[in-house]
């Protein structure tokens, strides 16, 4: 039965006409999972062209191939399984806790902005805030938590906080924060994880603990996401870029402090939304194969492959049964 025909079985035929012939969605794979009876998963993410999540799709909205040959999603028994059951994800908030701010009547506002954040993000992520000053070690204000009260609580008890070393250790607390965060995801029981870096200051690094070039060969290792949120004058726009590898806001005040880190949170939750765990049921029964899955929405399509080994398959697939990815670190972009 060709394309055509199983579209029509499916329901599917005036969708195939109006998308049959576009292009402009980016599939990228993450990691795959295949075991037996005859389990296949594919963990992946959905852009444009130009890098804007594609939400909101469904099992629908992807169509099979196996060696060219289209399956029909009655035969594959396709669904998009809920992420949690492979996905875990970190984030740690490190906030500049020297002296420019905390003596400068300015730690208030930095409260209220970050309690936002993770008013946001912690509803689907792990979050953990650390401070930083001249020291050589980090501030722990909250251990990770997906409640955001919890995280909340912990920021007002640094309300009335007076600086130990009002230097700037930046480099050093990045580098601390960094093994932090390995430290957590080396010890979590699901396979796939982010881990994500958001940091907040308003200078350079003084200290001189740890040199710019060491700080981003700890980064270059770790392979994980980084965003910066700069605030003022005296920070230095291009090496705060560098840094915020994945995204970088600048608030030019402190009123401007709360729209900065709404910023970072609405791009990770936007990125979160681009990610798809979808498994289907094989009908292939022995050989290596060719996967092909192909995307579509509101006239775009785009499509990734993937080679995996039948040897052994067989009948009573259960697609919602869990996958065995190997474990992994995820980027957002």
């Amino acid at each position: 039965m060709n394309r055509v025909s199983l579209l029509a079985a499916a329901g599917l035929t005036g969708l195939f006409v109006l998308t049959s012939g576009c292009a402009g969605l980016d599939l990228h794979l993450h990691n795959s999972s295949v075991q037996k009876p005859s389990n296949v998963a594919l963990y992946y993410s959905v852009q444009t062209g130009d890098g804007l999540p594609v939400a909101g799709l469904t099992a629908e909205s992807f169509y099979i191939y196996e060696d060219d040959q289209l399956i029909s999603p009655f035969e594959s028994k396709q669904t998009i399984l809920n992420p949690e059951i492979s996905v875990v994800s970190y984030i740690i908030l490190l906030l500049d806790l020297s002296g420019s701010i905390t003596e400068s009547g300015s730690l208030p506002t930095l409260i209220a902005a970050s309690s936002s954040f993770a008013e946001r993000v912690a509803r689907k992520h792990r979050v953990a805030v650390y401070g930083f000053d001249g020291g050589p070690k980090l501030i722990p204000v909250v251990d990770f938590t997906t409640n955001s009260k919890t995280v909340q609580s912990g920021l007002k008890r640094l309300t009335h906080r007076k600086v130990k070393d009002p230097s700037t250790n930046l480099n050093g607390a990045v580098v601390e924060a960094t093994k932090v965060l390995e430290l957590r995801m080396a010890k979590s029981t699901q396979p796939l994880r982010f881990g994500t870096l958001v940091v907040f200051t308003d200078g350079t690094d003084r200290a001189h603990r740890v040199s710019e070039d060491e700080m981003h060969e700890v980064l270059d290792e770790a392979d994980m996401n980084v965003f910066v949120i700069g605030l003022g004058a005296e920070i230095s726009v291009d090496q705060l870029a560098r840094l915020g590898r994945t995204g970088f806001m600048k608030a030019a005040a402190m009123a401007a402090l709360g729209s900065a880190f709404d910023q970072v949170a609405a791009q990770i939750e936007a990125a979160g939304r681009k990610f798809y765990l979808l498994s289907y049921c094989s009908p292939s029964r022995a050989g290596i194969h060719t996967l092909r899955v192909e995307a579509v929405s509101e006239g775009l399509s785009g499509s990734l492959e993937h080679q995996f080994n039948a040897e052994g398959f067989g009948p009573k697939c259960n697609p919602k049964q869990k996958p065995t990815f190997s474990v992994g670190r995820i980027r957002i972009k």
